[in-house]
């Protein structure tokens, strides 16, 4: 299944991944029949899950993704936060995990502590994102991160790490990259992406990036570039003003603005144009797409079978 995961995203093909939040509460099921009803795994290749998004109390990543590669025979990236985890807790989670099969690990540093709607949470971030990566290099060589063999060893880990999609400097960004690439990042997913030459700038320095990165490994790297389809004008404005790291081009906010004022079904019309046309685009020139929807698993089953027909 990992292999098959893998050679997909480094072929010419069309890769596509989505998104899935788990839920605030006790139960996958509900968001396990709602992915069945959407029929969405027939034409993807993965599902990512996410890990308490903006200190926000959601259902263990890790156990999430276990129900949903269990239930769709999917392999899942699992994403693990920095901020809830020192280097003990981390890797229990990774070896625990790796019991389960659940080999494909998003490392991220988290949003910050005090976005969370839980009282007096305190983050533990012992580092950023690097730090799990230089913990997954161990592991994948049979080490702790104290050196000390593990008996048995665990099956391979594959590390992936993200990137802001937009800088006034895009140098800074791709020393970013670079760092990551450094720590063994397989493959690094960006911010929503809503610029054809904003891609195309990603693109380029991601490649700077791999030419100069001192692991092997990052020379078979691959980007894959997030998307947001948005179908309101709200959710556009939203990202926009409030999201740092990501650019919506002002056409795109004039026009679902103008769209709003003739009416709900003129704005998602318009809406899933921009998106589809914005998925399309960014797919021909690099085939390599992860989709967040806020579980709006219906609109990327749309939005696929638009692109792909």
């Amino acid at each position: 299944m990992f292999e098959k995961f893998c050679n997909k995203l480094h072929s010419n093909e069309l890769f596509i991944s989505v998104e899935i939040t788990p839920p605030h509460g006790a139960s996958m099921e509900p968001i396990l029949k709602e992915i069945d009803k959407s029929q969405i795994a027939s034409l993807i290749d993965g599902f990512s899950v996410t890990d308490n998004p903006l200190a926000k109390l959601k259902m263990s990543a890790i156990l999430s993704a276990i129900r949903v590669q269990e239930r769709f025979k999917k392999p899942v990236i699992t994403t693990i936060s920095m901020r809830d985890r020192n280097k003990l807790s981390l890797q229990s989670s990774l070896l625990g995990a790796n019991d389960f099969d659940i080999r494909l690990i998003l490392a991220l540093t988290g949003d910050p502590a005090k976005l969370s709607d839980q009282p007096e949470v305190k983050g533990v971030l012992e580092r950023d994102s690097t730090l799990l990566l230089s913990i997954i290099y161990r592991l994948n060589n049979g080490v702790d991160y104290s050196n000390k063999p593990l008996y048995p060893k665990p099956k391979p880990i594959y590390p992936f790490a993200v990137s802001n999609s937009y800088a006034k400097d895009y140098n800074t960004l791709k020393k970013r990259m670079l760092k990551k690439l450094n720590y063994g990042a397989r493959a690094i997913i960006t911010q929503p992406v809503y610029d054809i030459e904003n891609a195309k700038r990603l693109l380029e320095i991601f490649e700077e990036a791999k030419e100069e990165s001192i692991r092997e490994t990052s020379k078979n790297a691959e980007i894959i570039f997030g998307q947001f389809p948005a179908i309101r004008a709200k959710t556009f404005n939203f990202i926009a003003d409030k999201v740092p790291g990501i650019k919506v081009p002002k056409k795109i906010i004039d026009e679902m603005n103008l769209a709003a004022m003739d009416g709900k079904e003129k704005e998602e019309e318009v809406g899933f144009e921009i998106s589809s046309n914005i998925f399309k685009e960014i797919s021909s020139l690099h085939p390599k797409v992860h989709l967040m929807t806020h579980n709006r698993f219906d609109l990327c089953y749309k939005l696929i079978k638009r692109v792909k027909e």
